[in-house]
């Protein structure tokens, strides 16, 4: 049987010369198969290209969404740890005003609920009373500064290695760059935490990344942080002296060993703790290496 074909003509347009051309049906097949493959792979590549770049826009995407709530959880525990510290003084307050108002009744006596007829108090009786608690509360605040002798930190907290300096590091939970506003000593958990210089306790008590805390104010605007504490031995208001067992170590809080994160601060500033260390009591045991003030 005789092969079918397709009959091409081609015509030159100034000599006038015909040509033809025998095109076999296979040869036709062969380049429409040819150009329906040429589709679909061009089509192939269109389409992983347009997911490759939808994959990247939404990685960027994504990206951009971390970096936001990085910075609302910043701005979030930065904000937690000023409403804890406000908390704090409001308990403090609280409980001042308590022992202060529980003391004036034991003064009075008991009251005279039947001879005294009304139990509502005059606006001159509410003004004399909270200004008895005014007054209690600036004597409470107003420590006798004249019998403090040891008033800079000058001994070590703990007798222990210095693990992690004052000023940027890594944080060891995020593995981003942080502002260390203190510095951590080694110590066993229960090791003793003592005061390194005379004032009064102004907080006890637990704060967001510090985990248990005693914060001890001193003179001249000077504050001492001893964070990360497995237990207390002080309360808030108490006299302490320095040397004097406020707290034992531990790992609460934002810690992956157990350890001492001690901060000291001047008008609610931290500075470089190290140069109260450096000679100081137990000075012997920190490591002999020149750290920037």
């Amino acid at each position: 049987m005789k092969q079918q074909y397709f009959i091409l003509v081609v015509a030159h347009s100034l000599h006038g010369r015909l040509r033809r051309f025998h095109v076999p049906h296979s040869a036709v097949y062969v380049v429409l198969a040819l150009a329906l493959l040429g589709s679909f792979s061009l089509f192939g590549m269109v389409s992983s290209y347009l997911r490759m770049v939808w994959k990247v826009t939404n990685y960027n995407t994504l990206r951009a969404e971390v970096d936001s709530l990085r910075q609302r959880y910043s701005q979030l525990e930065k904000t937690a740890n000023q409403t804890n510290q406000q908390l704090a003084n409001l308990q403090l307050f609280a409980s001042e005003v308590s022992m202060a108002y529980g003391l004036k009744r034991k003064l009075e006596g008991p009251p005279d609920i039947v001879n005294e007829g009304r139990l509502v108090p005059t606006l001159r009786e509410s003004l004399a009373e909270y200004d008895f608690l005014k007054s209690a509360r600036i004597a409470r605040h107003t420590p006798n500064t004249a019998l403090y002798l040891n008033t800079k930190p000058m001994i070590w907290p703990v007798q222990g290695r210095l693990m992690s300096y004052f000023g940027a590091r890594i944080d060891p939970f995020s593995g981003d760059g942080a502002f260390h506003a203190g510095v951590d000593i080694s110590a066993m958990t229960g090791t003793p935490v003592r005061v390194t210089a005379d004032g009064h306790v102004r907080f006890v008590g637990n704060m967001s990344g510090y985990g248990r805390i005693v914060i001890v104010e001193h003179p001249a605007g000077t504050q001492t942080y001893y964070a990360h504490l497995s237990r207390f031995n002080v309360l808030p208001g108490q006299s302490v002296r320095m040397g004097e067992v406020v707290a034992f170590s531990g790992a609460t809080g934002r810690a992956t060993t157990p350890h001492l994160h001690y901060e000291v601060r001047v008008n609610g500033s931290p500075i470089n703790p190290y140069k109260y260390l450096q000679s100081a009591s137990f000075a012997a045991s920190a490591p002999k290496k020149d750290i920037p003030f």
